[in-house]
């Protein structure tokens, strides 16, 4: 009779493995705080920690507009405010040479493009130690902020009438007198006049309309942009409108130069045009793309005759939102928007418009936005340089009367 084997017993590796892991080291003891200890313990909380230290870093500062602006109360309050730094002064005091901007001025004010030119003699000017001398009417204290190291002023009286023969009579004599190195002309209808002229009366080669400008190439667009004309930068160059993007946060001398006799000379010896003015333009028989101010209108207009008169007392042209002119209060080539017309005026001051997202496309290339609305948290507020929180049927009479008394004081 055989006899049966002993039944072997079946080992676990995994609970081996466990007790072999606890027995070759120490187990781990967590030190736990007594239970007293962790109740007693206020919880922290981390924002009011974040506020509490921003608060102590530095104050909010308040403004109390109820108070005059003459006030103690207010003068102290609006002391809080940090004041924005200074923009440090760049004097070139011996350039190694010289980049002339002839600029339009029209009006007398430094216009966008005259702004274009200075940016784009600028580039010329700033790679190999140059400076940018300004040639227009008018003072150079506008021009500082724009990037003119030297000004040349004409006579104020060549502003009021239309004689290019006269500017480029200065501008040949300059060439004499400075001997610079490039003469800018903004290619506009008045610039390209006169830097035709000056070509034809110095021999010089005029390369118009540049959109791309460097120390060894200058280049513009040709057969409808579908081409692009490079050439080495010429002495007489126009700037096309748009090219060039203004300065912006600097600060030049604009030092003011007696050139007034050399540029003077020869004016009396070139022929006139007779009859020669220029003739008052009706504001709203312009195009919106082409007009410099613009008075756009929105919902919140309903004294229509009140903002027509206020365009004539401005002489603005009048434009519109996509509502007023579906409701028939504007023509349709005066909406302004994505679905009208882009513009890109100089100053475009808006009444009762709450900024739809396409109207705000539509205004993109504006420099200057004037903003009047109800709504503290419109969109056009936001995009504005100066708002007035106010009804616009208010605001238009106001402005319409100060209007009209500063015309007669």
């Amino acid at each position: 009779m055989s006899q049966a084997s002993p039944t072997r017993r079946r080992v676990d590796p995994r609970a081996d493995r466990a007790a072999r892991t606890i027995l070759t080291g120490p187990r781990p003891r967590l030190l736990r705080q007594p239970v007293a200890a962790v109740m007693n313990e206020r919880r922290r909380d981390p924002r009011a920690v974040r506020e509490a230290d921003l608060v102590q870093r530095q104050p909010r500062p308040r403004y109390d507009w109820t108070r005059d602006a003459a006030s103690p109360g207010t003068a102290a309050a609006v002391g809080v405010a940090v004041a924005a730094p200074a923009i440090p002064l760049q004097v070139i005091a011996e350039p190694a040479y010289l980049v002339l901007a002839m600029l339009d001025r029209p009006g007398g004010e430094v216009g966008e493009h005259d702004r274009q030119v200075i940016a784009a003699a600028r580039l010329l000017a700033d790679t190999g130690g140059g400076a940018v001398v300004t040639v227009s009417t008018g003072s150079g204290e506008a021009l500082a902020e724009a990037g003119s190291d030297r000004h040349v002023a004409l006579p104020d009286g060549w502003a009021d009438d239309y004689v290019p023969e006269r500017r480029a009579a200065a501008a040949s004599a300059l060439i004499v007198a400075l001997s610079p190195r490039h003469i800018l002309f903004p290619d506009s209808p008045d610039g390209g006049d006169v830097a035709r002229r000056v070509a034809a009366a110095t021999g010089e080669r005029l390369f118009p309309g540049v959109q791309s400008l460097g120390p060894d190439r200058a280049t513009r667009q040709s057969a409808g942009g579908s081409l692009e004309t490079g050439h080495r930068p010429t002495r007489l160059m126009t700037v096309a409108a748009d090219a060039f993007a203004p300065l912006d946060g600097v600060r030049h001398e604009a030092r003011p130069l007696d050139l007034a006799a050399p540029a003077l000379a020869g004016e009396e010896v070139l022929p006139r045009l007779g009859g020669a003015r220029r003739l008052a333009v009706d504001p709203d028989a312009l195009s919106l793309s082409e007009t410099d101010f613009i008075l756009s209108g929105g919902n919140g207009v309903t004294d229509w005759r009140s903002f027509a008169e206020l365009g004539a007392a401005l002489g603005a042209t009048r434009a519109g939102s996509r509502v007023v002119c579906d409701a028939g209060h504007l023509p349709r080539e005066r909406q302004v928007g994505a679905s009208g017309t882009v513009v890109g005026a100089r100053c475009y001051l808006a009444f009762g418009i709450a900024g739809a997202p396409q109207h705000l496309q539509g205004i993109t290339g504006v420099r200057h936005v004037i903003a009047v609305n109800t709504d503290l948290h419109a969109e056009m507020i936001k995009r504005a340089d100066l708002s007035i929180v106010a009804d616009a049927q208010d605001v238009m009479p106001a402005l319409i009367r100060l209007i009209r008394e500063r015309r007669h004081a």
